[in-house]
């Protein structure tokens, strides 16, 4: 299990729809941000979507991730069995052996799991020839359905990217989302949280926060991990607050990056 950081590590710095910063950051920008903090994964993600890089751009991104000793893991979105083969073959190019991939559909409105079933054998025979896995993020389907999915398709090429937030939508907890997704993680997305009641006490809030400063349970959920046989690689992820400019809001979301590869670094040497 290594370390790593990715493009959901940084959202408010590379921008997404309705916050555009100045001078976003690049995937050259992310890699060096990598080596600066010490870790040797990067996980891209679709907010930033290395399929539209120029051939150059892409060359050097794959060069200076090799001279840096860094591997690199590529992400979308969908199930689409068209789409997924296409982004296969693109983390190849990358030299990724892991696809992550986000349902599309909203919580609750998930497709029977035969049919998401039947879909996703179609693509099996090009992740095996491939040797990419697929990584399907929990959150959109409740994480019983999640396994019985993985059960079902019965392949060793599939399993989930475990997130410690994300099924909060569905609801679950995360110990049981973790209990029940441990033995099936190929990609583990560390983002600490706290839940807190608003003032007049009708309801809560959640919020993001460095690691080691919320409700994530990271010594917990990594004892479950290797007790499932699971060696997926840590994956930090952040959801800072907005602030008063942008500026400072990518100021505090740097600061807390480094602040939780520090801390994570107690638990996760490498």
């Amino acid at each position: 299990m290594r370390l790593g950081i990715g493009t959901y590590s940084f959202m408010w710095s590379i921008g997404f729809p309705g916050s555009q910063p100045a001078t976003p950051m690049s995937s050259l920008a992310l890699l060096a941000r990598a080596r600066e903090l010490g870790v040797g994964v990067v996980q891209f993600g679709p907010n930033m979507q290395l399929e539209h890089l120029g051939e150059h751009e892409l060359s050097q991104l794959i060069q200076e991730a090799k001279r840096s000793n860094i591997i690199l893991e590529y992400g979308t979105r969908g199930l689409d069995p068209l789409h997924l083969k296409k982004h296969i073959g693109f983390a190849r190019q990358l030299s990724s052996s892991l696809l992550r991939t986000v349902p599309e559909f909203d919580v609750g409105c998930a497709p029977p799991l035969s049919v998401l079933a039947d879909q996703l054998r179609t693509v099996l025979p090009d992740l095996e020839k491939s040797g990419v896995r697929l990584a399907i993020e929990n959150g959109n389907l409740p994480s019983f359905a999640l396994a019985s999915l993985i059960r079902e398709l019965n392949c060793p090429w599939v399993g989930v990217a475990l997130d410690t937030v994300n099924s909060l939508a569905v609801p679950e907890g995360i110990r049981q989302v973790v209990e029940t997704l441990a033995p099936y993680a190929f990609s583990f997305h560390v983002k600490d949280f706290l839940v807190r009641r608003v003032w007049h006490r009708m309801g809560f809030v959640i919020e993001g926060r460095p690691a080691g400063k919320g409700q994530m349970e990271i010594e917990w959920i990594l004892s479950q991990l290797r007790s499932a046989g699971a060696n997926p690689n840590a994956i930090l992820e952040l959801w800072p607050p907005e602030q008063s400019r942008l500026e400072r809001t990518i100021a505090l979301e740097h600061a807390w990056a480094k602040e939780s590869i520090e801390y994570l670094r107690k638990y996760l040497p490498i």
